[in-house]
C-alpha cells in the first residue's frame, strides 16, 4: 500500500484529482476497509468502504487537525444533498465555530470512545473529496460560521496595518515552523503592528500584542479585525482563509498536497498567497518575499486599499 501512496501524492500535488481518485479506488479494492483500521492512529484510519451513501444516515468523523476540519467542512452540503442525515463528530475546540454549520443536521463532540449515534455509514471528513469525486475547478467557497458571520468588527485604522503572525506549527512536523530568530526584522518594518496568533504566553521574537485565545470563536472575531495574517501551515492559516482575511502562508519544501506545487494562489482560499521554500529547510526566499510585500504595503498605508496588492477584495 505504501508503494501506491507516492503516485497519489504526486497526482494531488499537480492538481490531477481525477488520477488521484482512480488510485484511491484501486487501493480500496486491493486493501478493503476492515477491522484492522482500528489499530491505526485515528488520522490514518479509513472509514469509508467505497459504497454509495445516497439515502443513508452518515456520521462524518473529524480525525485530523483543527485546520483540516476548518478546510473541509465546506464539503458537508455536497454530501448532505445525497444522504438522508448527516451528523458531524468534531473536535470540542471547534464546536462554537461549527454550531449551525451548513450541511450538518447535528454537531457532536469527538471523544476517545465510540460514537453513540445511529447511522448506516461512517466516513472521515478528509475522505469527502474522494467520495464526492471533487475536481479542482469544483472546490466550493470556504464554509461560513454563523457565530462569526453576523459579527462586524470596527474598521481598524489603515496606519499602522494590523498583522497577525503565526510562526510555529504543531510539534509533530517541525519543518513547517519558522526559526524564531528569522522574524526579528518585523520590528524594523515601519507602519505595521504585529499581533501574535500563537497560544497566549508563548515567547515572541519580535514586538507583538497578544491576540490568540483558547476560545476559537473569539479568536475568529479578533482575526476579522486584522488587515492581514502571516502564518505557517497550521490552524491559523486555515482560519484566516475561511474567514476571508488576506493571508500570506509560508510553506516548506516539500509541502502538503493541498497546496499543490509551483502556484502562488490556491483554489481553497481566494484571498491567500503562498510563499514557498526553494529548497528544504531554506526560508530565505519566502521571508524575503514577505518582507518586501509588507514593506511595500505599509508604505502605501493611507492611500492604498486595505487588501494587499495581488489579492482579491473581500468575499461576498
Amino acid at each position: 500500500m505504501a508503494g501506491e501512496a507516492d503516485p497519489w501524492m504526486a497526482a494531488m500535488r499537480r492538481g490531477d484529482f481525477t488520477a488521484a481518485w482512480a488510485i484511491s479506488d484501486r487501493v480500496l479494492r486491493k486493501y478493503p476497509v476492515g477491522p484492522g483500521e482500528a489499530a491505526l492512529p485515528r488520522h490514518e484510519q479509513r472509514l469509508w468502504d467505497g459504497r454509495a451513501l445516497d439515502g443513508k444516515r452518515v456520521l462524518v468523523h473529524c480525525y485530523h487537525g483543527l485546520g483540516d476540519t476548518l478546510q473541509f467542512v465546506r464539503l458537508l452540503p455536497l454530501l448532505r444533498a445525497r444522504c438522508r442525515q448527516l451528523v458531524l463528530w468534531a473536535q470540542p475546540a471547534l464546536l462554537g465555530l461549527l454550531d449551525g454549520i451548513a450541511g450538518a443536521d447535528r454537531v457532536l463532540p469527538l471523544h476517545d470512545g465510540a460514537p453513540e449515534v445511529e447511522r448506516d455509514a461512517d466516513v472521515e471528513l478528509m475522505e469527502l473529496p474522494h467520495i464526492l469525486r471533487l475536481g479542482v475547478s469544483e472546490i466550493p467557497p470556504p464554509a461560513r460560521f454563523p457565530a462569526v458571520a453576523a459579527w462586524r468588527p470596527r474598521s481598524p485604522a489603515r496606519n499602522p496595518l494590523r498583522i497577525g503572525i503565526a510562526w510555529r506549527a504543531g510539534e509533530w512536523n517541525p519543518t513547517r515552523s519558522l526559526p524564531e530568530a528569522s522574524l526579528r526584522w518585523l520590528d524594523e518594518v515601519p507602519g505595521i503592528e504585529c499581533h501574535s496568533l500563537q497560544y497566549p504566553g508563548r515567547p515572541r521574537p519580535f514586538r507583538a500584542a497578544e491576540l490568540a485565545c483558547r476560545d476559537l470563536v473569539e479568536l475568529a472575531r479578533r482575526m476579522r479585525a486584522l488587515d492581514a495574517v502571516v502564518s505557517v501551515d497550521s490552524m491559523p492559516a486555515h482560519l484566516a482563509g475561511t474567514l476571508g482575511v488576506p493571508a500570506w502562508i509560508l510553506l516548506p519544501e516539500p509541502c502538503d498536497w493541498r497546496w499543490m506545487t509551483v502556484r502562488r494562489d490556491t483554489p481553497w482560499y481566494p484571498r491567500m498567497r503562498l510563499l514557498r521554500q526553494a529548497r528544504p529547510g531554506d526560508w530565505a526566499r519566502p521571508l524575503a518575499e514577505l518582507r518586501a510585500a509588507l514593506t511595500a504595503w505599509a508604505g502605501m498605508a493611507g492611500t492604498a486599499p486595505r487588501c494587499p496588492a495581488g489579492m482579491p477584495t473581500a468575499q461576498a
